[in-house]
């Protein structure tokens, strides 16, 4: 069965992953656009959904600059609520139309999604993941140009 979304604890996968926005602290507005500029990179290359979660109430000042059509979901938690509550949420009411996966490296969280039937990654296996696609898209745009230029150039003879 094909995945309807992915759900991703943000600061779990930023922690992870150093290599993206290197020099800017974790919980920063500077890596939280890395990361939702890399995700949305990814859901365009395996046009899967994506939607990033995070502690905290967002943003604070002006409109997320995640707005634009085709970029990936973000929500913040409220006080008195984590992201693993909503996480959690999610995907228990995604279950009806398929299979979702939910990325973190929390293993309470990670137990409880699993246990009523979700599927888990943990933060490495999915940034192996966003490579594997993202070097698969580049080849396939190589492969789709050259493909083309050489249509282009039989044409021209």
């Amino acid at each position: 069965m094909a995945l309807v979304r992915i759900l991703v604890d943000g600061y779990s996968l930023l922690h992870n992953w150093p290599e993206l926005a290197e020099g800017a602290a974790r919980h920063s507005e500077a890596a939280r656009d890395a990361l939702v500029e890399m995700l949305t990179r990814y859901q365009d290359a395996t046009g899967t959904p994506v939607t990033i979660f995070f502690d905290g109430s967002g943003p604070r000042r002006g409109k997320p600059k995640n707005q634009a059509a085709g970029t990936v979901e973000v929500l913040y938690s409220h006080a008195g609520q984590t992201a693993d509550d909503l996480i959690e949420r999610a995907a228990h009411r995604f279950q009806d139309y398929g299979e979702v996966l939910v990325v973190t490296d929390d293993y309470a969280e990670r137990d409880t999604v699993s246990g009523f039937g979700g599927s888990v990654a943990g933060c490495n296996n999915f940034i192996r993941m966003i490579d594997d696609a993202l070097a698969n898209l580049q080849e396939n745009l190589k492969n789709h140009n050259r493909a083309e230029q050489n249509r282009f150039n039989r044409q021209q003879k």
